[in-house]
């Protein structure tokens, strides 16, 4: 099984100095999304779902056109939302800054708590657990009741691309490997924009566990689109 994570393309997170919540792409964005489906055009899927974000789902636009499949709720899954910021739409860009800065300056185990008034990232990381194993397990792939990270799969030759964000896809990755999660996540697994991501399944005596193939694969893109 191969399951394929895209990061959407740059967003523009600061218009005019100030805060955009849920952001659509910039102009480097789009064609940054351009890229991913040209990159992605002789590849077949047997699934494509997309966070209902806007700029994931303006990233996964030019793919879904290319295959002739309807965007929006058709092909959304909301389990892939990135974490939820706090609502900053409008207020000065500063504002933005200096909750990042004191997110950062804080010990390890209080980074848990995430961004003031934003989504604890405890609370985001069983968010996308418990959406992945819903999400698996409704295409015949559960956990394997033992320590070891080996799962059950009914379909070992299916391949899903999903478009999401970098926490969403870091936790996800981290998850599947059965690395234990940190509030970290987002560094841990550095992800850049419009990015290609790669988990493939090996088999082995009593079901299959999952590899890292590719991280943030960017080949696709000139040095001068690509971005984090």
């Amino acid at each position: 099984m191969e399951i394929v994570l895209v990061r959407h393309g740059q967003p523009e997170w600061i218009k005019d100095d100030l805060n955009v919540d849920n952001p659509p792409l910039t102009d480097l964005g789009f064609a940054q999304a351009e890229c991913v489906a040209k990159a992605l055009q002789d590849e077949h899927f047997d699934e494509i779902w997309v966070s209902p974000l806007v700029r994931a789902q303006q990233t996964a636009a030019p793919l879904l056109a290319q295959r002739k499949i309807a965007s929006g709720s058709s092909v959304t899954q909301n389990w892939l939302e990135e974490i939820r910021n706090p609502l900053w739409h409008g207020t000065p860009r500063e504002k933005a800054d200096a909750a990042y800065r004191e997110e950062r300056s804080r010990v390890a185990e209080k980074r848990w708590d995430g961004l003031t008034d934003g989504e604890p990232v405890r609370e985001f990381v069983t968010r996308i657990h418990k959406g992945a194993e819903i999400f698996l397990g409704e295409r015949g792939v559960s956990a394997s009741p033992q320590d070891l990270p080996v799962w059950h799969i009914e379909n070992p030759d299916r391949k899903i691309l999903c478009v999401a964000h970098a926490g969403t896809n870091s936790v996800f990755i981290g998850h599947i490997l059965g690395l234990a999660p940190t509030p970290w996540e987002w560094e841990r697994f550095v992800i850049g924009h419009a990015s290609i991501s790669r988990l493939e399944s090996f088999e082995i005596g009593d079901g299959h566990f999952f590899g890292l193939t590719k991280l943030s694969d960017v080949e696709h893109m000139a040095n001068n689109q690509r971005t984090f």
